[in-house]
């Protein structure tokens, strides 16, 4: 991989699974607290979407189509950078048609809606169930952050931390219903962060799968299929529940601050 060192790589992969570890440290705050602050939640859920979203247009989309006009062409080039952005949102929608609309980890509750008393077994087959959706959300996720971190570390970083924040919520999803069918924090917290884990297992398969065959072509098609990955993220997933935890208005000042402290770090 020319022009990418070993220190990179590493940096790379750390981002990803500190990305990954935030679904186990929403698994501690579901354990400790009785009820959620869920306009904080509704604001930073906003904030994590406007990162994505301002990103993904104001970067990576822009920074792939003038790659590939400069490779090939201003038709040509235009047409594989929106191919490839496209192409991601489908990605992203395939994988979500895949998880049943009942347990899927878009349906984030709040702890005290997920405090009422069930039969254990469903508790646990729920979460165990939560735990797989939410690794499989994951997956591309961390091969976004491990493939722009290795492009621009500042980059990585401002992706890392917005998905680290949508991961808390994703986090309480899993370890409430297990804690509430065992009594056990410890497996509570174990089937959070393997879900979690799936993040830079995605990294590590976008390493191997992509390292050997990387050039700026690849590159630059990589990053646009990331921001449509983000994209759909963000409006499919972060805004809408933003909204549920909180006000309308909660969740919109959460998303143009986002979108605004990722301006002005691009910027600088």
């Amino acid at each position: 991989m020319d022009g990418i060192t070993f220190n990179q790589t590493i940096f790379a992969l750390l981002l990803t699974l500190g990305a990954g570890i935030a679904t186990g440290a929403g698994s501690c705050i579901a354990f400790f607290f009785k009820r959620t602050n869920t306009k904080f939640l509704s604001f930073a859920l906003g904030f994590s979407g406007g990162v994505m979203i301002y990103i993904s247009f104001a970067e990576l989309l822009a920074e792939s189509r003038a790659g590939l006009i400069t490779l090939y062409g201003e038709r040509p080039g235009a047409l594989a950078a929106i191919g490839a952005f496209f192409a991601g949102i489908a990605v992203s929608m395939l994988i979500d048609r895949l998880v049943p609309n009942g347990e899927n980890p878009h349906e984030v509750r709040a702890v005290e809606e997920m405090d009422s008393p069930r039969h254990n077994d469903r508790l646990l087959r729920s979460g165990m169930i939560f735990a797989l959706a939410v690794g499989i959300h994951n997956f591309p996720e961390g091969m976004a952050v491990f493939i722009s971190s290795l492009a621009d570390p500042g980059t990585g970083i401002s992706i890392a931390v917005a998905i680290a924040i949508h991961n808390i919520p994703e986090g309480i999803t899993v370890s409430v219903p297990v804690y509430h069918a065992t009594g056990s924090r410890k497996k509570a917290f174990v089937y959070s962060m393997l879900s979690g884990l799936a993040e830079p297992l995605g990294a590590l398969a976008a390493w191997l799968i992509f390292a050997p065959f990387l050039s700026t072509a690849l590159l630059m098609v990589i990053f646009a299929a990331v921001a449509g990955v983000m994209v759909f993220i963000s409006f499919d997933e972060l805004l809408p529940l933003a909204e549920e935890y909180g006000e309308h208005h909660t969740s919109i000042f959460g998303l143009i601050c986002g979108m605004l402290v990722m301006a002005i770090s691009l910027i600088i």
